[in-house]
């Protein structure tokens, strides 16, 4: 069930959808019990509800006449899934590799995922026994994080508290 309401303070129409006991007005914010907003029109069609408001909002501003001229919204639709390129197209168009794209987007659903740098350096805090800073860092790098960042992220993590130092090594607590 749709309903195209109308907000009693600024005027604002919009749909709702089913049957809610409070509406809020997307405009002015304005918050009311539904049974006390207008009702325009209730249908079951959301294409029809979108139609009705669509003809309200043409007519307030003089425009019922260039309203008349336009398909309806379901036409509308269809024109909108068949203009322009395709995203394929367009990315191949501004240099986008879509078969690197492809296989990353794989490789991501594949569950092995990348994991953020600093996960790497808990991953290494966590595999290592009590490793230097040196021995986290050189683990970061064979990672792909950059040591300057491991050495950082452990100096944030002992501050924090997640993990302690002990005679030069380290271990999540």
């Amino acid at each position: 069930m749709y309903a195209v309401v109308g907000c009693g303070e600024c005027s604002a129409l919009w749909i709702v959808e089913g049957d809610p006991e409070r509406t809020e007005c997307p405009r002015c914010g304005t918050s009311r019990k539904h049974e006390y907003r207008r009702e325009f029109l209730t249908t079951e069609d959301e294409d029809h509800a979108r139609e009705v408001r669509a003809s309200m909002l043409a007519s307030r501003q003089g425009e019922s006449e260039a309203f008349a001229e336009v398909g309806s919204f379901a036409e509308l639709d269809d024109d909108l899934e068949n203009a322009g390129v395709d995203d394929e197209t367009y990315l191949e168009g501004v240099g986008v590799d879509t078969g690197e794209v492809e296989a990353a987007a794989d490789r991501a659903a594949g569950g092995g995922g990348s994991r953020s740098r600093e996960e790497t350096v808990r991953a290494a805090l966590r595999e290592l026994e009590a490793p230097s800073e040196a021995e986290v860092a050189s683990y970061a790098a064979e990672h792909g994080v950059s040591r300057e960042y491991a050495e950082r992220a452990l100096e944030k993590l002992v501050r924090a508290g997640e993990v302690t130092e002990a005679g030069g090594g380290y271990r999540l607590l």
